[in-house]
């Protein structure tokens, strides 16, 4: 299945079906390992809402939510390297379990920058949960990584939240660019 998105075509490569089992899967873990605490679940906007609203309504245990907003990307097909801070926590996080919600890892250095960002703030620890990883892709490693649903090949995607010149991120599904 192939789908145009601005001026580049893109074609299926996780379904739908096959994310909705995994957030499921990863909701379960989460549930399972915050037992008994209420984390606050940290949304990168804005590639992840839609990771962040499926997986929450999986998620059976107390939890709060909140945002952040970083950029790298900038409309193009891939990292300017350079980070775009646009909005920060509200919230008091100082002792408090936190699980960054990305919807991919690829170099790491966005995610990397956020988590020094928020030790300052003496978080009780700092967990990410990604929707998509890049291996080969990553410069720095992100050890705190710890909840991923797929791992793709360094392929530019689209769709489940992800945009190209801020469309496509309605995609029912990840779509890989094609050529």
């Amino acid at each position: 299945m192939k789908t145009q998105v601005a001026d580049l075509t893109f074609e299926l490569s996780i379904p739908y079906s096959s994310i909705e089992k995994r957030v499921t899967e990863i909701a379960t873990h989460i549930s399972n390992d915050y037992s008994g605490r209420v984390p606050v679940m940290v949304g990168i906007l804005s590639g992840s809402f839609l990771f962040l609203a499926d997986l929450v309504k999986q998620i059976e245990i107390p939890i709060e939510v909140t945002f952040a907003k970083l950029a790298s990307y900038y409309g193009g097909t891939s990292t300017t390297r350079k980070i775009r801070d646009d909005f920060d926590l509200t919230i008091d996080i100082k002792g408090r379990d936190i699980i960054l919600v990305e919807d991919i890892v690829d170099t790491g250095n966005t995610i990397h920058y956020l988590i020094e960002k928020l030790k300052v703030r003496e978080p009780g620890s700092v967990t990410v949960c990604t929707l998509l990883l890049k291996p080969k892709a990553l410069e720095r490693a992100v050890p705190e990584l710890k909840y991923t649903g797929f791992e793709l090949p360094n392929d530019f995607v689209v769709g489940y939240g992800l945009d190209y010149k801020e469309l496509g991120r309605n995609l029912k599904g990840i779509f890989k660019k094609v050529g």
